[in-house]
């Protein structure tokens, strides 16, 4: 600082402590505020003292003479902004909570809460565009198109300016398809082309619980991206010689009575690449060519060794090309594959959100994990799955496609293992907000889609307890 500006400085500290009265004063009449002296250089200013520059009230908040250069705004040190001329409030606070609280075809129903200080009013924005002006803390966006998604913020207002933007939040419209003639709540399971410790099942054994019947799994060839599926020789020797005709029959048999039957391509051991172009396309013909052979309705991808959503999407996008809108599309990734938008598979689920079926979040094997209000909860508790859940339902998919994915039972994993009824209390807690643990959702979430087991198999192993609990369950769904 100059020396003169130190020295006026000083001299007005000085005229502050010696107690000069205040230069200027805000006029009023009958107690209220009507205008303050307009701030000018090379006046004495004591603490205290109110003025208004450029249209936005002053408080001195330390005695100086000021001088040019020294307008309020430009010495925080020595003025407090307090708002616009005339005596009025400061800008409001950040509205907080902002929430969709419901919705129709046509419209987005919201609610937060009511900002601090003075407000006259709210604007709800979509991006840089006003949806919405109201003075209250809901507001109804209408005029929008059925299965569509928008993502909003609110800003307070009053004559002193606008707040900034709250936290975004994004709802979609209703009038979804359910995707492949399904019902819209589900129980999908796998069903093993292996031997293992779980219990050898024909497909034609498979319950009529089940919605989905995931076959694991379609493996990987020498060719980047291409899958290649045929009945396991042990396992057909296990059933006494089970055959790929009885095999295609099987398939045949469940689609008549109602169920989908789909290809899992990957697991735990699988290595299947889709890493470039020709990789997609190599995926999306071979899958198709699986599809036709043995009849099957759709995809999931359960890749567990590294995923390329760019690839992947393009892949998924060809298969449906060629398949037909009628083609489901399904996903097991693992907990830690959504713990944010930024992940592969995240990122793959909201590329292709427009023909995705369900993401079935594998909620097993995966230890303590971060919830969306940033909170850790261990596997095994209701909460591990409600909290772990909002994150991908605040962030972009559609109640509808999201599902959870348990174990069946004991041996079926390492961690994770529930009971079926603490299944359908997290369902409830998202579905309705009742029987929730420590993490209740901010909203209900009325169209989740249901609930994925690993697997038939274990699930047979355990007298059949997941889907004999959880299938009745569903049908309670709103």
């Amino acid at each position: 600082m100059k020396k003169r500006l130190l020295g006026a400085l000083l001299l007005a500290l000085g005229l502050c402590l010696s107690g000069v009265a205040p230069a200027s004063a805000a006029r009023t009449e009958a107690g209220a505020v009507l205008a303050y002296a307009a701030w000018a250089p090379n006046t004495y200013y004591a603490t205290g003292t109110r003025v208004t520059y450029n249209g936005v009230d002053y408080e001195c908040i330390q005695a100086h003479t000021s001088l040019t250069g020294w307008e309020p705004p430009n010495v925080p040190a020595l003025w407090k902004a307090l708002g616009s001329g005339g005596g009025d409030p400061a800008a409001p606070g950040v509205p907080a909570g902002l929430r969709v609280t419901g919705g129709t075809d046509t419209s987005i129903s919201l609610s937060w809460t009511a900002s601090s200080g003075t407000v006259t009013g709210y604007r709800v924005y979509e991006g840089t565009t006003q949806r919405a002006q109201v003075t209250g803390t809901t507001a109804t966006i209408g005029s929008l198109g059925a299965c569509t998604t928008h993502t909003y913020t609110v800003r307070a207002y009053n004559s002193a300016g606008e707040s900034a933007a709250s936290a975004a939040v994004t709802g979609t419209t209703t009038g979804c398809s359910s995707g492949g003639g399904l019902p819209k709540h589900i129980l999908t399971g796998y069903w093993h082309n292996f031997v293992n410790p779980a219990v050898e099942l024909k497909l034609s054994q498979v319950p009529q619980d089940y919605d989905v019947v995931a076959i694991a799994f379609g493996e990987a060839t020498t060719t980047p991206g291409q899958v290649t599926f045929a009945l396991d020789s042990g396992l057909s020797t296990a059933l006494g010689g089970y055959t790929e005709a009885q095999f295609k029959a099987d398939v045949q048999a469940l689609r008549q009575r109602g169920q989908k039957v789909i290809l899992s391509v990957g697991g735990e051991a699988g290595h299947v690449q889709v890493a470039s172009s020709g990789a997609a396309t190599a995926f999306a013909n071979s899958v198709y060519s699986i599809m036709q052979t043995y009849g099957f309705d759709g995809v999931d991808i359960d890749l567990e060794n590294g995923l390329n959503a760019t690839y992947m999407a393009q892949a998924l996008r060809d298969l449906r090309a060629k398949a037909g809108s009628g083609l489901i599309i399904m996903m097991a990734p693992q907990t830690i594959d959504m713990q944010s938008t930024g992940m592969e598979y995240f990122k793959l689920a909201l590329s292709v959100k427009d023909i995705l079926t369900v993401v079935n979040m594998q909620y097993y094997n995966s230890g303590a994990m971060l919830g969306c209000d940033q909170k850790v909860y261990s596997q095994g508790s209701v909460d591990f799955m409600t909290a772990l859940a909002c994150i991908q339902l605040e962030n972009g998919l559609r109640p509808d496609q999201v599902g959870l994915g348990l174990p069946a039972g004991p041996g079926a994993a390492g961690g994770g293992v529930v009971s079926p009824s603490a299944v359908t209390s997290a369902l409830n807690c998202l579905a309705r907000r009742t029987n929730c643990g420590s993490y209740v959702p901010s909203r209900t979430y009325p169209d989740i889609r249901g609930a994925m087991t690993w697997s038939i198999n274990w699930d047979a192993a355990n007298n059949w307890n997941f889907s004999r609990a959880v299938k009745p369950f569903l049908a309670t769904l709103p």
